[in-house]
Formats: structure tokens, sequence, C-alpha cells
């Protein structure tokens, strides 16, 4: 195989990925992932965020000529913020459902403080 297309890569399952990979071992085929981001989680937001020797290449709708300014401006107004940034800014946005965003945890995470051992014996 010299050509795999994953589309919306996103929604595809984490097993299929690992399953399909290795069909590009013999032929030293490429991989293509296309998807709108659906959050950061899953093989290709990992792929996306990695230092992998991939080719990124992201186009927001506000960058296409296909899509009017005034279809977009209606899209804001008729969906929610989170909604829009994923499908039209091709944002990662998180999931409205977390209690903490990603971004603060990954913030928050230090590795110059030392953890506090505690003996529960």
């Amino acid at each position: 195989m010299r050509l795999l297309l994953v589309d919306e890569a996103s929604t595809v399952d984490e097993a299929l990925y690992e399953a399909v990979t290795p069909m590009l071992a013999v032929s030293n085929g490429t991989m293509w992932l296309l998807s709108t981001p659906r959050g950061p989680r899953g093989f290709f937001y990992r792929e996306w965020m990695g230092r992998e020797a991939w080719v990124r290449l992201a186009v927001p709708a506000t960058e296409c000529p296909r899509f009017s300014k005034e279809f977009l401006d209606e899209e804001r107004r008729r969906k929610d913020s989170r909604t829009f940034r994923q499908e039209y800014l091709c944002e990662f946005v998180d999931d409205h459902t977390k209690l903490f965003p990603r971004e603060l945890i990954e913030r928050s995470i230090r590795s110059d403080i030392k953890p506090l051992l505690v003996d529960l014996s």
C-alpha cells in the first residue's frame, strides 16, 4: 500500500488506527490524516501536537475563499463558540463537560517540584 487516507480521523477508533499503520511498512507508504478537530484526545490530536515528521496543514474557513464572510457570520451567530471554533477555525477545543480545561491542567504540571511521599502503612 502506497497511500493510506484516513478521513475524519478524529472520529476513527484508536484500535483501527493501530491496526492499519503496519500496512505502510513494506511499501514505505504515506499516511494522510484529514479531519476536523474533535477535542484534545485520540491519535489525531497526538499526531497533530507531536514532534514526529508530519506535514501539518490547517486551513480555517476564514482563510478559504469558498466560505463567504456572510455565511461565516451567520454560522457564528447560530452555533455556540466551541462548535464554531472546532468546525470552522480548526481548533482542538475542550469538551464542555470537563471540570478543568486541559490547558489549565497542562500548565499546572511542574517538573521542578518533588512529589510529597507519604508512608500510609
